[in-house]
């Protein structure tokens, strides 16, 4: 299809070649009434004699040749980072020692530049800000995944043979709902992350409750607080647990000041729910689980990696760790 502001439409390129192969028109006399040049006019002169009619169709700029294209090998290692790690192009250039705007274009070559394209809808952009170093603010929040039946749920398998693997782990646990359902459960995932850093802690939990976030919190501050790093603040949003007399009590005793975000605005919140989906397509549907337990026992493993060795694009490209000193007391 011809561009908005082409001279020539294909119809109009055939009137002005069989004004010139068939009726004998000088290309002068053909180009002056259709405003155009006169070699324009050759062209596609040329082009009916040698290809009739089917030749005054568009035809792709692309070059025969492009001997600095990436490479099949190389593409096809973009795309398996792309897919099973759900990575961007930072964290994909960099194990591969290649520009971040090379993936970027390669990404967007097979499709699959924005993770929308490959599992689900990304979220709006957020207004980003920092603190100046790290134990400035800790962002902590909840979120929730499915337990997974034995022998694996729907996200791999097909709704039948979750179903049935459901089914089998209730008997099994003896966990049934209400008109006898079988029931799997929730595993509730308490994290926390440094603000400066983007460092993150995490521990799964059966339930959301004020006195679960407590120790999440206190054992949080502690880890944080063995490399050097000294909690100053902490984030939360409104949920039933971060409102409790008990946490109240609990990050006064930590010396520790407490800030919620807006109600209805987790965009304050902004960074722990960008990780939450990260998480999700890093770690909790990353790959096929056969069960709960083998889905937990990979998250220390995950957050190692995204602790120490996925570039963070947020924080320009660095490691997490790479940000967060390891000097005791340097941060107090």
């Amino acid at each position: 299809m011809s561009h908005a502001n082409a001279a020539l439409t294909p119809r109009a390129r055939l009137r002005l070649a069989q004004l010139v192969v068939d009726r004998g028109w000088t290309y002068t006399a053909a180009a002056r009434m259709f405003m155009v040049a006169p070699r324009t006019a050759k062209k596609w002169a040329d082009r009916y004699r040698g290809e009739g009619a089917a030749g005054m169709g568009d035809r792709s700029s692309r070059p025969r040749t492009c001997p600095t294209k990436t490479g099949p090998d190389l593409v096809r290692q973009i795309v398996r980072l792309r897919w099973r790690h759900r990575l961007g192009p930072v964290q994909i250039a960099d194990p591969l020692g290649m520009q971040a705007s090379t993936v970027h274009a390669v990404l967007v070559r097979c499709r699959i530049n924005r993770l929308s394209h490959i599992d689900q809808v990304a979220g709006e952009p957020l207004r980003r800000y920092e603190h100046p170093h790290p134990g400035a603010l800790i962002h902590v929040d909840v979120t929730k995944f499915g337990n997974i039946p034995d022998g694996g749920g729907h996200e791999f398998l097909s709704r039948q043979q979750s179903r049935a693997n459901a089914i089998a782990t209730a008997k099994r646990t003896g966990e049934r709902g209400k008109r006898h359902q079988p029931v799997i459960g929730t595993a509730f995932t308490h994290t926390v992350i440094d603000d400066h850093s983007r460092v993150t802690y995490a521990e799964i939990h059966a339930d959301e409750k004020a006195a679960t976030a407590i120790c999440v919190l206190q054992r949080a501050g502690a880890w944080f607080a063995a490399r050097g790093v000294t909690v100053e603040r902490v984030l939360s949003d409104n949920g039933s647990a971060y409102r409790s007399y008990a946490w109240s009590h609990a990050y006064t005793e930590l010396n520790i000041a407490h800030k919620r975000t807006r109600p209805y605005r987790p965009q304050t919140n902004g960074k722990i729910e960008r990780f939450h989906r990260t998480l999700a397509n890093g770690w909790a549907y990353a790959r096929f689980y056969e069960s709960t337990e083998q889905r937990e026992g990979a998250l220390p493993g995950w957050l190692h990696f995204y602790n120490r060795h996925r570039a963070h694009s947020a924080v320009g490209g660095q490691l997490p760790v790479t940000r967060q000193t390891s000097l005791p007391g340097h941060h107090n």
